[in-house]
C-alpha cells in the first residue's frame, strides 16, 4: 500500500521520518486526502469493550488535522461518551490463537477492506498460559490472511499492556516474555511494501493506577494507550512508504531502537524490559527514561530508495530541579545524508535550558522540540552517528521521561 494521504509540506524532501513517542511529528498539520485511510483496531477487549482508547485517539487525530481516515470494523461503537468513529475488531474474551487456528479473520477483512491495522491482541492467550512461541505463529497467520486480502497493509502491533489480575499470578511476567518477543517478531515479517511496526504500548503503564482490575485499563490507561498508538500512526498518515521500526525502551533511563538495544537485564536484541512488580502493581518498565524509535519510510519521489534512521538516548545524570540528557541519532541505512534533524519531547514539565552539538530550530504545536544538525556533524554515511546533548529543568518530585526521533536528509 502507498497511503492515499498528502504528506506535509515540510516533510516532502525527507527520505526518512522517525516518529515519537506520544506527540506529533514536526510540521504544519495535513490536509485530508480524497480517499480516507481504512483503519482497523484489532484485538480483544482492551480494544472493544468498550476500549474507550478508540475515542481519545481518534479525536487527536482529527484535532491534528488527520481527517482523511476511517476508523473500520464489524463491531459497532461501544459508548465512551465522545464522538468518534467506532467501528472495531476489539471481540472480548477472544484469543489471537483461535481467530487465527478458526480462520476468522478473513472475513473481518474481507467486509473492511483496511490500509492500516492497529492490533493488540494476545492479553487473552498469555492469560490461558499459551506459549510466546505459539502466541507468535498465530500473529503471522493473521499477518498472512492480512496481506493476502491487501498486500500492501501497514501492520501497526502492540506490545501489550501489563496485566496483573488476582486470578493469575504468573501473568504479570508471561505479559512481559512474550512483550520481549515481539520486536524480534516484528523484524523478521516486516517487508518495504508491507510494513510491521512495533508500538510500545506496555513501558510506563501501571496495572494499580491505569487499570481498574489488573487488566483492563481505566480512564487514564485510556489516555496512555492513546498516546502511545498517535505518533506512530501520524507516522504512516505522513508518508508514502514505512517499513520495520521498533522501540526498546530500559528501566534504567537509557533507550536505544537498534539492535544493539541494551535493557536493564542485559543486552538483548531488540527487546523490552521484564516487568516490575512491587505489591498490587505491575508496570511495564520505568514511568520514565528517553526512549526512542527506529523507522524507515521511503523518500518522497524515491520510492526505491529505503533509508533508516534510529534514536538512542541515555540520562547521564540527574539533580534536584534538572537532569542532563545525551542523544544518538544514527544513520541505520545505506544511504549517506545530507543533513539530519530530531525531535525531543521531554514530559513530566521539563524545559529545556542548554543544547550543544546541535541547534533548536523549532518548536511544535504540541510541544515537541525541532532539533537540527549543525554543519559539521550533519552528513552521515551508513552507519554512522552523531551526538547532542542538552540540560533540562525539572519540577520537584517529578520523574524524566522523554520522547525522541530523528530524520535524515537525503543530499
Amino acid at each position: 500500500m502507498r497511503i492515499r494521504h498528502a504528506l506535509r509540506a515540510g516533510l516532502a524532501a525527507l527520505a526518512l521520518i522517525a516518529g515519537t513517542a506520544l506527540v506529533q511529528s514536526a510540521g504544519a498539520a495535513p490536509a485530508a486526502a480524497a480517499d480516507p485511510v481504512r483503519i482497523m483496531p484489532l484485538g480483544d477487549s482492551i480494544t472493544g469493550s468498550p476500549g474507550c482508547w478508540r475515542a481519545e485517539l481518534w479525536n487527536q487525530l482529527q484535532d491534528a488535522g488527520y481527517t482523511g481516515i476511517d476508523f473500520v470494523g464489524t463491531l459497532p461503537p461501544q459508548g465512551c461518551g465522545a464522538a468518534h468513529d467506532g467501528d472495531n475488531e476489539g471481540h472480548g474474551g477472544f484469543l489471537a490463537t483461535r481467530v487465527a487456528s478458526e480462520n476468522q479473520l478473513p472475513g473481518w477483512l474481507s467486509a473492511t477492506r483496511p490500509d492500516v491495522v492497529m492490533m493488540h491482541f494476545g492479553t487473552n492467550d498469555v492469560w490461558s498460559g499459551i506459549a510466546p512461541d505459539t502466541i507468535l505463529a498465530a500473529y503471522s497467520t493473521l499477518l498472512d490472511q492480512m496481506r493476502a486480502q491487501n498486500p500492501d497493509i501497514t501492520l501497526l502491533v502492540a506490545q501489550i499492556i501489563p496485566m496483573n489480575p488476582s486470578q493469575c499470578g504468573e501473568c504479570a511476567q508471561r505479559v512481559a516474555d512474550f512483550n520481549e518477543r515481539i520486536p524480534g517478531w516484528a523484524q523478521s515479517v516486516s517487508t518495504d511494501r508491507s510494513p510491521v511496526i512495533v508500538v510500545d504500548q506496555w513501558t510506563g503503564f501501571s496495572t494499580a493506577t491505569d487499570t481498574y482490575d489488573g487488566v483492563h485499563p481505566n480512564a487514564a490507561g485510556d489516555d496512555k494507550i492513546a498516546a502511545r498508538w498517535f505518533p506512530a500512526l501520524a507516522q504512516v498518515l505522513d508518508s508514502a512508504a514505512v517499513t520495520t521500526g521498533t522501540t526498546t525502551t530500559t528501566s534504567e533511563g537509557a533507550t536505544s531502537s537498534t539492535s544493539e538495544g541494551s535493557t536493564s537485564e542485559g543486552t538483548s536484541e531488540g527487546t523490552t524490559t521484564g516487568s516490575t512488580t512491587t505489591g498490587s502493581e505491575t508496570s511495564g518498565g520505568s514511568d520514565g527514561g528517553l526512549y526512542g524509535t527506529s523507522s524507515a519510510i521511503g523518500g518522497a519521489g524515491r520510492p526505491e530508495t529505503h533509508v533508516r534512521c534510529s534514536t538512542s538516548g541515555r540520562v547521564v545524570s540527574s539533580w534536584p530541579g534538572g537532569f542532563q540528557g545525551e542523544v544518538t541519532v544514527t544513520n541505520a541505512g545505506e544511504n549517506t545524508w545530507g543533513s539530519w534533524t530530531a525531535s525531543l519531547t521531554l514530559h513530566n514539565g521539563a524545559e529545556l535550558t542548554q543544547l550543544w552539538n546541535a541547534s533548536v530550530t523549532g518548536v511544535t504545536e504540541h510541544g515537541s522540540i525541532r532539533i537540527g544538525s549543525l554543519s559539521w556533524n550533519g552528513a552521515l554515511g551508513a552507519g554512522q552517528s552523531a551526538t547532542y546533548g542538552f540540560i533540562a529543568s525539572l519540577p520537584a518530585g517529578a520523574g524524566v521521561s522523554g520522547a525522541l526521533g530523528c530524520s535524515g536528509v537525503l543530499p
